[in-house]
C-alpha cells in the first residue's frame, strides 16, 4: 500500500512542491487549504503526470474555521504522515494584527493537535517551522539554539514549536520540525524576491530593494526541501527538529545583481532603495549538518541552476503571469 500524507496549507508554494514530490515518490495525498486551488502556474504538483495527480485529492477547508472537517477528514484519510504547512507567514504585515498570526500559527494548531493527538495511526506529524524563530543569527546556529523571536510572526511560530514539544513529552505524539532557509523555485508567488526580480525585469518595473539589500540570507530550491520533508517524515525521531539549507549565504543585493547578471539587466536601471522593514532581522545562518548526517539529504539544485529554471518558467508563463498579483494580498 503506498505512504499516505495528508498536507494541511497545500495551496502555498512550499507544500505544492512537497506535493508533488510526495506524488513522484508513488505516495497518496489529500490536500486543504483555506482558499481554492490556485491557478495550475502556481501548483508544481499539477505538472506532473496524470497517474501521479490522481493519486491526489484536495479540500477546501480552513484550519481556524472548519476544524471538525479536518478531524474527519484524518480520521476517514488514516495517513501515515500529517504535514502542517498552514501558517500566516509574513513578517512585516505581522505588527498590523498579531492576533491574526497567533490565531493561525497558534491556536489552530494547538486545538488540532488536541484532537489527534489519540490517533495512533499516525507515525509522524511535521511542523513547517521558521529559522525567525532565533531572530538575528551571527554566527552559524544548531537546531538547539535559543529561541529569539523579534517579530509578532516569529514570537506565533516559535510559541507552536515550543507546545509540540509538551506533547512530544507528555503524551508521545510524534511532532518534528522542519526549519527551512529561504525557499525559492518555479510556482513560488509573485511577491517573493527572486520571482519578484525576474519579472519586474521582464516588464520594465521598478524593484525596491529594502535597507539596500544588505540582509544576508541562504537560498535553497523547493525541490530540496520537499526531499528532506519527506526523509524527515519517515525516519526522523519524535521532539527532532531539523535546518534545510545549503552552505552558500548572499545578500538580497548579491542575490539581484546575480538574476540581473544572468538576464543582461543594469542594476541600478532595476532597482531603487527603500526603508528596511520593521523587525526584519539581518541574516539568518543556519547550519544543517544534521540533516546530512542523519538523513543523508544535500541540496542537489544550486543557486545559479535553480535561478535558471525560475527564469524559464516565468518566461514560458509570462502572459499568465502578467495577470497575477505580484504583491502580497493579506488574507485576514
Amino acid at each position: 500500500m503506498p505512504e499516505k500524507i495528508f498536507v494541511i496549507g497545500s495551496n502555498s508554494f512550499t507544500a505544492a512542491t512537497f506535493v508533488a514530490h510526495a506524488l513522484e515518490a508513488g505516495c497518496e495525498v489529500y490536500g486543504c487549504s483555506r482558499s481554492p486551488e490556485l491557478d495550475p502556474v502556481f501548483l508544481p504538483y499539477r505538472w506532473g503526470s496524470k497517474e501521479s495527480f490522481d493519486r491526489f485529492r484536495f479540500d477546501q477547508l480552513d484550519l481556524n474555521d472548519d476544524l471538525e472537517k479536518i478531524v474527519e477528514a484524518i480520521s476517514a484519510f488514516q495517513p501515515d504522515f500529517i504535514v502542517n504547512f498552514a501558517a500566516q507567514g509574513m513578517v512585516a504585515e505581522s505588527w498590523n494584527d498579531p492576533e491574526q498570526w497567533f490565531r493561525t500559527n497558534l491556536l489552530a494548531p494547538v486545538r488540532l493537535t488536541e484532537r489527534i493527538r489519540g490517533f495512533d495511526f499516525i507515525r509522524k506529524f511535521v511542523q513547517v517551522s521558521t529559522p525567525e524563530i532565533y531572530g538575528a543569527c551571527v554566527d552559524r546556529v544548531r537546531e538547539d539554539a535559543p529561541f529569539n523571536p523579534s517579530t509578532p510572526y516569529a514570537a506565533s511560530k516559535a510559541a507552536c514549536d515550543m507546545h509540540l514539544k509538551t506533547f512530544v513529552q507528555r503524551y508521545g505524539f510524534p511532532a518534528v520540525f522542519t526549519r527551512a532557509a529561504n525557499l525559492y523555485g518555479p510556482g513560488q508567488l509573485l511577491y517573493r524576491i527572486i520571482p519578484r526580480t525576474i519579472l519586474y525585469i521582464r516588464t520594465g518595473r521598478k524593484l525596491q530593494l529594502h535597507g539596500g539589500g544588505r540582509a544576508v540570507r541562504a537560498f535553497i530550491h523547493g525541490r530540496d526541501v520537499a526531499d528532506a520533508t519527506l526523509r524527515i517524515a519517515r525516519n526522523a525521531q519524535p521532539g527532532e527538529a531539523f535546518h534545510l539549507a545549503p552552505e552558500r549565504f548572499v545578500s538580497i543585493r548579491e542575490l539581484v545583481e546575480l538574476i540581473c547578471r544572468k538576464m543582461g539587466a543594469d542594476f541600478n536601471e532595476v532597482v531603487e532603495i527603500a526603508d528596511d522593514r520593521p523587525g526584519k532581522d539581518a541574516a539568518y545562518i543556519l547550519d544543517s549538518s544534521k540533516a546530512r548526517e542523519e538523513l543523508g539529504w544535500n541540496p542537489a539544485i544550486d543557486l545559479e541552476t535553480g535561478i535558471d529554471e525560475t527564469i524559464a518558467w516565468i518566461d514560458r508563463h509570462l502572459e499568465t503571469l502578467k495577470q497575477q498579483p505580484s504583491d502580497y494580498i493579506h488574507k485576514p
